[in-house]
């Protein structure tokens, strides 16, 4: 038997002789890309957030196009997300108890269907506005259900010291699909509407059920207690608490959420009514939102990957909110896209320093629950803050904006990495 240290010996001989003898450093998002499992969910799930994007922001113009109506616009938005607000909890401990390739890859399925039956009902000639909302909400409750699985299964695709590179290229991910989903899709849209683009987005689903199928990750979480469920459901909970730095994680994750990153929701409306833009225009400027913030989220994971996440969180949140401030104020198109840049750069550069502070404190046994609720914080209370102001956004749109570029200083005013570092937090 090979000793664990000549094991990690061979192992990168037998990378150098596979890709090339090309040097590279441990932690960072090449390092983590040469793990063969780990490409291929991430293939497959890029594939798939392609077409959810498409989906996702088409959805909000197409409800302002159907309804004229910013609440409305929230309503959707909030349907989208909204359900991780509430099931996060439950997907973490169905995460961390049953067969996760299952309940992952029937999850996929179930949203696939749902998205079919989405495009059928816009393709009809009159289509009920109740039925599109309970579409968009199953197809929401179901990826709450399976995102803290998809976000469990990450650390175990990579070795601990590579976590960071694949936290990194997981936001990048995310950020890429932004980018081409809203391009693809503003252009599918203007040419043949919305149903196709909803039809397509059912289609991509197939990619992420083949990764998931194909890639060898552990299927349980390991050991389980056997504490009464409403015990471990609110485990994430009690494990938050305890932790100081996991608290601060989810706090402040919490609170960036509803206040300052509810422009991504309004977002429609802040192009029809402060820059006027066209259709296909409006689907470039999210596209270039999510341009910044993968550009924000590899240089974590590059640039930045042997410097201390916590010493970027304090200037990360002060320039975001200057940038965000001036998007708000700005009326000038070409302006607006740079800005629109500039926002999503930082806005995931704070992100991808939080997601790898927590998942570098978590333990495997911990993490569906624990991140159930990074879940619940990231995804579901955005669409929560837009819900409360989508009813205003049409009317008060720059003032939405300049209430969350406020929070995000006060944020920073939290976010020493003096402070952090005396809580615990990795200096890494």
């Amino acid at each position: 038997m090979v000793p664990s240290s000549r094991g990690s010996q061979l192992e990168d001989v037998e990378d150098a002789l596979v890709d090339g003898d090309v040097a590279y450093q441990r932690g960072t998002a090449a390092a983590a890309f040469r793990h063969r499992d780990f490409r291929i969910v991430y293939i497959g799930t890029f594939s798939s957030n392609v077409g959810t994007w498409m989906q996702n922001v088409i959805l909000g113009k197409y409800a302002l196009d159907l309804t004229h109506s910013g609440a409305f616009v929230g309503l959707l938005y909030f349907g989208q997300l909204g359900p991780l607000l509430f099931l996060s909890m439950m997907g973490g401990l169905l995460a961390d108890r049953v067969d996760r390739r299952r309940l992952l890859v029937g999850l996929q399925i179930v949203q696939g269907a749902l998205s079919f039956g989405l495009a059928a009902v816009v393709w009809s000639g009159h289509p009920s506005r109740v039925l599109i909302v309970a579409l968009v909400f199953a197809i929401g409750i179901a990826n709450a259900l399976g995102a803290p699985g998809l976000s469990a299964i990450l650390p175990t695709l990579v070795p601990r010291e590579d976590l960071n590179g694949a936290v990194a290229l997981t936001s990048v991910q995310m950020n890429l699909s932004r980018v081409i989903g809203p391009a693809i899709g503003g252009f599918v849209f203007a040419a043949l509407d919305a149903g196709p683009v909803f039809a397509i987005n059912a289609v991509t689903y197939v990619f992420a059920v083949i990764g998931l199928l194909w890639a060898h990750y552990p299927r349980f979480a390991g050991t389980v207690g056997a504490e009464r469920p409403k015990h471990r459901l609110l485990d994430g909970v009690r494990i938050a608490r305890a932790d100081p730095v996991i608290r601060y994680v989810l706090l402040t994750l919490l609170s960036f959420s509803f206040f300052s990153v509810t422009f991504v929701g309004i977002m429609p409306v802040i192009a029809d009514n402060n820059l006027h833009l066209s259709d296909v225009a409006y689907a470039l400027l999210y596209a270039t939102f999510g341009i910044g913030a993968a550009a924000g989220a590899f240089t974590v994971g590059s640039v930045f990957a042997q410097r201390s996440k916590v010493a970027l969180l304090r200037p990360g949140f002060v320039l975001f909110a200057v940038a965000l401030a001036a998007f708000g104020l700005v009326r000038n198109v070409p302006a607006a896209f740079v800005l629109i840049a500039i926002v999503g750069y930082l806005y995931f550069l704070v992100v991808t320093c939080l997601s790898t502070i927590i998942q570098r404190r978590l333990r495997d046994e911990q993490r569906g629950r624990v991140m159930a609720l990074w879940i619940m914080f990231f995804g579901g209370t955005v669409p929560l803050g837009v819900l409360v102001a989508g009813p205003f956004a049409k009317s008060y749109s720059t003032e939405v904006l300049l209430v969350g570029a406020a929070w995000a200083l006060v944020l920073a005013g939290f976010s020493g990495a003096r402070s952090l570092r005396a809580k615990g937090a990795p200096d890494d």
